[in-house]
């Protein structure tokens, strides 16, 4: 079997075409996400709906970040709850912001007293030099956080 390939020439109005839509594309993914970054302000918003009210105390939670993120593309970051994680006192969920990223609310995870400890180590990625905070909400009601900066040299979000 013989396959027959035929060529088209390429018209000069197609190569604009490809070339507006390729500006375009750069456009979009170099200069838009300067646009739109989380506030302050909108992250506190956030933790406030999370505490529904409640007062948010500092303690129980360890954060581990390094104090200067040579790229900020792969940041390590690590938590820890201090709970007993009994079906009486459990985390029920931590969740991670960064206060200038692109969307504040980096990851949020559930937890039940089967998994026996509050505790996780990932990376993420950080556009800037910021704060990056912990959320902990416990069984109990009570709402405990844990804040750290971050100062990033070589920005992981567009930065």
């Amino acid at each position: 079997m013989v396959m027959k390939i035929e060529m088209q020439a390429v018209s000069r109005r197609d190569i604009m075409k490809l070339s507006g839509a390729g500006a375009a594309a750069f456009v979009a993914t170099t200069l838009m996400p300067g646009l739109a970054q989380a506030t302050v302000e909108e992250t506190a918003a956030e933790i406030s709906k999370i505490a529904a009210g409640k007062e948010v105390k500092s303690g129980n939670i360890t954060l581990e970040l390094p104090q200067i993120a040579e790229n900020g593309n792969t940041v390590p970051v690590g938590f820890s709850v201090d709970s007993p994680m009994t079906d009486a006192n459990y985390v029920k969920s931590v969740t991670i912001f960064a206060e200038q990223n692109p969307q504040a609310r980096v990851a949020t995870y559930r937890f039940t007293p089967a998994n026996g400890k509050a505790k996780i180590s990932t990376r993420m990625r950080l556009a800037k030099t910021q704060n990056v905070l912990a959320v902990a909400e416990m069984s109990d009601g009570g709402i405990y956080l844990a804040k750290s900066e971050v100062k990033v040299t070589i920005g992981g979000c567009g930065g």
